[in-house]
């Protein structure tokens, strides 16, 4: 009976093609088979380095397929390196249902570690990363996205949000709306050549982003809460910030927040009427 083979988990770069190890290298050079997001993608990566394997896909679309599949390789005795476009697999990206079902086969796996999105913004955030809780994507509607953003406010953790550029906006605005002026970093293209770091107050990033079209990968570092009760937290999930609503709302239009979308956040933050939101943005900057 034939030895099972290994799956590995290898970290790939998430920008720099430089950024990969020298036993990632000699792994994803040895293995029978590589499954990997984008063929091309992981193509281009292994003729950096002079690598040629066979390659299958495995992505968000098929990996219930293709699983099992793989399973039955590595029982055959094949060794098998799962990576995806960037960073390490699983990590809010396709990986989770191969690993959990060669674990389950008695199969050994074993991770390459690599870089990754969520350190490296957390290396240059300039907050605290003793303690932190990755978000991943929050939810694209609006409503979702402010719910799951009260759901952390209490936490005493920095937090770690990756966000699709045509969203960042709206994801500032609720940050800003319900975790107040926290410090913050936002991090683009991170080891790219266009990389760019943010820091600042959310407020402040809020403004200086406004009218930006913006492109490439983002990860958003959040401060934690200053001094948190779990016992506040548990009681009141949706509290409002701790401010009057006009300080509140001179503070978003100081930050060159329009009319309409800072009165729209003092709603949501505070739960009041909308309109009455309206007026109170009308008395503050005049007709």
């Amino acid at each position: 009976m034939a030895l099972m083979g290994t799956l590995y988990v290898v970290g790939t770069p998430i920008g720099n093609l430089e950024d990969i190890t020298l036993r990632a290298l000699r792994v994803l050079g040895s293995v029978h088979v590589i499954a990997c997001e984008d063929t091309r993608h992981t193509r281009t990566l292994l003729g950096r380095h002079g690598i040629a394997r066979p390659l299958l896909s495995y992505h968000e679309h098929n990996e219930r397929e293709r699983a099992p599949q793989l399973v039955r390789r590595l029982l055959a005795g094949e060794d098998v390196a799962l990576v995806t476009d960037a960073g390490m697999p699983g990590i809010s990206d396709p990986g989770f249902h191969l690993v959990t079902q060669a674990i389950a086969a008695g199969v050994t796996v074993t991770a390459i570690p690599g870089p990754s999105a969520i350190t490296a913004a957390l290396s240059v955030a300039g907050l605290p990363a003793d303690r932190f809780l990755f978000l991943g994507f929050l939810p694209r509607t609006r409503k979702a996205r402010q719910r799951a953003l009260r759901e952390v406010a209490g936490i005493p953790a920095t937090l770690v949000f990756f966000e699709a550029p045509h969203r960042v906006h709206e994801m500032l605005e609720d940050a800003t709306s319900i975790l107040g002026a926290r410090r913050a970093a936002l991090v683009r293209e991170a080891t790219k050549v266009h990389e760019e770091v943010l820091r600042g107050p959310l407020v402040d990033l809020t403004s200086r982003i406004a009218g930006r079209r913006l492109r490439g990968e983002i990860t958003l570092v959040v401060e934690g809460a200053a001094h948190p009760s779990a016992e506040t937290v548990a009681r009141q999930p949706d509290a409002a910030p701790r401010e009057e609503p006009a300080r509140y709302l001179r503070r978003l239009l100081r930050a060159g927040m329009s009319r309409r979308d800072a009165a729209r956040s003092l709603a949501e933050a505070y739960g009041i009427p909308r309109r009455r939101a309206y007026q109170l943005a009308a008395e503050l900057t005049g007709p």
